[in-house]
């Protein structure tokens, strides 16, 4: 039998827990009444840099969108989770986010050896892994996670909006604006509305 040092370079066994691997993780849509919660995670490439990451917050929408498919292009890997409406309210909020951004980092096609996430707090990995405040404005991997989950997400609120018009998801994303609280009041919720979010609950019927 040949050893494993003799095969061929495609039937070697891959070593997936590269040395030096750092993912980015952060979320987005914690706070709207409405739509599941987002995570991303990311492995950018150091021989591929990209320009202008920053809080996904911080840039404008055409910009954001942008650098979404530029990030797709150029990382290394990257992975895009949810956790549904139903699971935010089975697990809370907080459970929920951690959920989603343990199932980013899961959905990875490379395995880092570091998982930097944006906040204070962690998910439950079988890495290594630190939270950073403000994370997602300092370190380029976290900017490039906010700019996927922010980007998906408010593309999934356009789907929505789609699906109920009456809401104005288009506009305010599920956050709990002057409009969305009035068509709440009005019209009561819809299935894609967090029913344990105290606004929501208030305007059942």
């Amino acid at each position: 039998m040949r050893s494993k040092k003799s095969l061929p370079l495609e039937q070697k066994t891959l070593n997936w827990d590269t040395a030096g691997l750092m993912a980015g993780v952060d979320e987005a849509g914690r706070g709207p009444l409405a739509g599941p919660v987002v995570a991303a995670a990311v492995i950018l490439d150091d021989l591929q840099p990209i320009a202008g990451l920053n809080d996904s917050k911080k840039l404008s929408a055409k910009r954001r969108e942008r650098l979404f498919d530029e990030i797709r292009a150029r990382a290394l890997c990257f992975s895009i989770a949810e956790a549904t409406v139903q699971e935010i309210d089975q697990f809370n909020i907080l459970q929920a986010t951690m959920l989603a951004m343990k199932r980013a980092v899961e959905g990875l096609r490379l395995k880092p050896q570091m998982v930097l996430v944006d906040g204070n707090r962690l998910p439950t990995l079988d890495i290594l892994a630190e939270a950073i405040v403000q994370g997602d404005a300092l370190v380029p991997a976290i900017s490039a996670a906010s700019i996927l989950a922010k980007v998906h997400r408010d593309r999934l609120c356009e789907e929505m909006h789609g699906r109920y018009p009456v809401y104005g998801f288009d506009q305010h994303k599920g956050y709990g604006t002057a409009q969305h609280l009035a068509a709440l009041q009005t019209h009561g919720p819809a299935d894609c509305h967090r029913m344990t979010f105290a606004p929501v609950a208030r305007s059942v019927r």
